[in-house]
């Protein structure tokens, strides 16, 4: 049986048409599931009893199993999913005053090898396929629903993983994702972050999705003892990158600067970043990092995230201070995939999933 969330809706339409069937049942389906919320072939009333028993031994609609629920104070939820092969996902729902957001990911551990993210301690264990990553929004869906709560508005690919290490997957749940026979998503709703990976980026057009870049240091020093994949992208390749970048009058890349004490939130810090943008048509989201157990780094005081801010703000960028959600149950920005560590007495995991992508580059 077929996961039926792994489909593209043109997928879909060659999978029914090799049986014989029309084409446009595909559409349907699309509507049933996606627009509808309706996981029942039973229930879909327009498609002949005779298909819906052909499409119901076809394709599983059954949503990942959610095995793990971790509420925390500030509204945020932490939902862990099991995959097929017992691999753990975690996603984030954040709920907002006007909209309601979920940080879904790409991978179940990440080969970037960040020095501030725990999903990076991890290592690499596999890619997620598309259907696993449109299946945490069909899952997060279902125990809203139960939870009488709005749906989910907003998607942030933010989670565990390197989405653009996982291009093709990611390509085909975007696709999914904003069908206008489905879900139909504006790419305004979904932010896709990646730390920089130019062949990944030079993918995704103006309406891909809203691109966000993970860069956390104006020179290439920091940022590549922070990141090594910097080593790789140094800032100039990706500063040519947004300069060259078709968009439209309203587009703006987002610039993440994950703030980190004693590293990079220096008034000098400041400066740097506002030189290394001034010429470039963007939103700055400061992030004060948030500590973990399996790192050294710590959280600058307030007076210093306060300062940051306003510095930039007085060169006139676009810049918010985003305190990242869900820090008492792990799940912030850069805490997702803790689980995998606390369950190994080692603080690793098997040595053969550590496999680099980019070997020159790591640490």
């Amino acid at each position: 049986m077929e996961d039926f969330f792994c489909f593209t809706l043109s997928n879909l339409e060659a999978r029914i048409g090799a049986l014989g069937k029309e084409k446009y049942r595909a559409r349907q389906l699309f509507r049933w599931v996606y627009k509808l919320g309706n996981l029942n072939f039973n229930e879909m009333t327009n498609i002949p009893k005779g298909l819906r028993t052909v499409f119901s031994e076809m394709f599983s609609l059954g949503p990942m199993p959610i095995t793990g629920e971790f509420p925390s104070g500030d509204g945020s939820v932490k939902l862990a999913f099991t995959a097929r092969d017992g691999e753990t996902i975690e996603s984030v729902i954040m709920p907002e005053k006007n909209r309601m957001t979920l940080c879904v990911s790409t991978q179940i551990g990440c080969r970037m090898g960040c020095k501030f993210c725990v999903t990076g301690k991890i290592g690499f264990r596999r890619n997620l396929g598309a259907g696993e990553i449109v299946g945490q929004l069909i899952s997060a869906r279902e125990y809203l629903k139960r939870k009488n709560e709005s749906p989910v508005t907003n998607l942030v690919f933010m989670g565990m993983g390197e989405p653009l290490d996982n291009s093709e997957n990611v390509m085909a749940a975007l696709d999914i994702l904003k069908d206008p026979n489905g879900l139909d998503l504006s790419y305004r709703k979904i932010t896709l972050s990646s730390v920089g990976l130019i062949d990944g980026l030079t993918m995704l057009d103006a309406k891909s999705a809203v691109i966000a870049i993970s860069l956390n240091a104006a020179d290439d020093d920091t940022r590549s003892m922070l990141m090594p994949i910097n080593r790789l992208y140094p800032i100039e390749k990706i500063m040519d990158f947004v300069r060259n970048f078709k968009g439209t009058k309203r587009t703006r890349i987002t610039f993440e600067y994950i703030l980190i004490k004693g590293i990079n939130d220096s008034p000098e810090d400041a400066r740097h970043l506002a030189d290394l943008l001034k010429d470039v048509k963007c939103k700055i989201n400061l992030i004060p990092y948030n500590p973990s157990p399996y790192t050294d780094f710590e959280r600058p005081d307030r007076e210093v995230v306060d300062r940051f801010h306003q510095y930039l703000l007085d060169r006139y960028f676009t810049v918010i201070i985003r305190d990242s959600r869900g820090q008492d149950v792990s799940a912030a920005c850069g805490q997702l995939g803790m689980n995998y560590l606390n369950s190994d007495p080692s603080n690793s995991v098997n040595s053969h999933n550590k496999r680099p992508l980019f070997p020159e580059v790591t640490a």
